[in-house]
């Protein structure tokens, strides 16, 4: 592959910040990152930033790509992959090791490496595990390069649900009912897991819904009706992370609130509704993104829900240490309870996402969101903070 057309560095000492927006990554959430990182990158002001897309595979090759949104969108109900971006099959980009060097560096096999210039903030738009996890955040601290989101801590605890209930519950927050099975148990004696599962649903009642600990998007989630399809819900959420989670199922209004770092500090969106999918048994990946069931924003809520739920979306944040943006699920029970069900340190970012809809509806448009959440990264240092 040729080098003439690669990004240059910068000489100017006024230059404009750049930005390196990583996308695409080795969970299921591959797609969906890829059509986010097509909205976010649509919408940076480019009279104010410098940009560098960087995909990652589904095989973990850091791939140098086009910088052509509209080729990453969902068309004809598929969703798009770095591997379609990628300018070639074998190259790669290398991010620094040494933190007093931002240089960004390209290599092909049988070619001299080109330096891409330095990186001032990484936007990171993946999903799942391997970026949204804590392990690319530890990566770019070891780099030494500030990045949109939580820090390495809140990130892995907004990724694994059972943690992030444990979190939760100890700063006071009310969680639902559920039960974790971890891979040890399951190897060693499935008969004794499965039972755990059954015991739970017996106190509990079914519906139950089994899902990957470890995952997003609604990916690998399965609403059990009765015993006869647990099984099958087991292998699916195994699929996706050997260890699974087991919720009981709430009856209430879904309600979602997103949280923004500004420079006092967080502050809540107006909180949408996620009224039930009338195609879809609850709000899963199809609903969610393929056939875009709509939320209703702001939710239809008294001035006291909906200042309670705000305080609690934003009493979330501060409880898991996060940063630049949440978005906090709830329930709102019959009798008038919110209780969490969980947050995303890394929201859907897309066209028809609930995050930037709800920041939409308070105040905020997607281009200011944006640039907001560049500016409060490039506040932060990295480290110890």
């Amino acid at each position: 592959m040729s080098t003439e057309n690669l990004p240059q560095s910068p000489d100017s000492p006024s230059r404009k910040p750049r930005v390196a927006v990583v996308f695409g990554g080795r969970s299921s959430e591959h797609g969906i990152s890829v059509v986010t990182a097509g909205a976010v990158l649509k919408a940076i002001d480019r009279t104010r930033y410098d940009v560098l897309p960087i995909g990652i595979t589904q095989d973990g090759r850091w791939a140098l790509t086009a910088d052509e949104p509209e080729r990453m969108a969902i068309t004809e109900r598929r969703t798009p992959s770095v591997d379609q971006l990628a300018e070639s099959t074998e190259g790669a980009v290398v991010l620094p090791v040494d933190p007093a060097d931002r240089e960004v560096v390209y290599s092909e096999p049988g070619s001299v490496p080109k330096a891409l210039g330095e990186v001032d903030v990484v936007f990171p738009v993946l999903h799942g595990p391997y970026g949204e996890d804590g392990t690319l955040q530890g990566l770019l601290e070891l780099s030494g390069i500030p990045y949109v989101g939580s820090g390495v801590l809140s990130s892995a605890v907004g990724q694994d649900k059972e943690y992030m209930k444990r979190v939760f519950t100890s700063f006071g927050l009310k969680v639902g009912p559920y039960l974790v099975i971890r891979p040890r148990e399951w190897a060693q004696d499935e008969a004794a897991a499965r039972k755990k599962i059954v015991d739970f649903a017996g106190e509990h009642g079914w519906p139950l819904f089994v899902k990957p600990a470890r995952a997003g998007s609604s990916i690998g989630i399965t609403k059990v009706d009765d015993l006869s399809g647990l099984d099958d819900a087991i292998a699916e959420a195994q699929r996706h992370d050997p260890k699974i989670l087991v919720e009981a199922a709430l009856r209430g209004r879904e309600i979602e609130c997103g949280v923004l770092e500004f420079e006092d500090g967080p502050r809540a969106s107006l909180p949408a509704e996620i009224p039930p999918p009338d195609a879809h048994a609850y709000y899963d990946f199809e609903a969610k993104y393929i056939d875009s069931t709509p939320g209703v924003v702001p939710a239809p809520l008294t001035d006291e829900e909906t200042a309670e739920v705000r305080r609690l979306a934003v009493e979330a944040f501060d409880a898991a240490s996060c940063e630049g943006l949440v978005r906090a699920d709830f329930f709102l029970t019959e009798d008038g309870e919110f209780v969490i069900n969980e947050i995303n340190t890394m929201p859907g970012f897309t066209p028809i996402s609930m995050y930037p809809q709800m920041w939409q509806a308070t105040g905020v448009g997607y281009q200011e969101l944006v640039d907001l959440l560049i500016q409060a990264a490039l506040r932060r240092s990295t480290g110890l903070r």
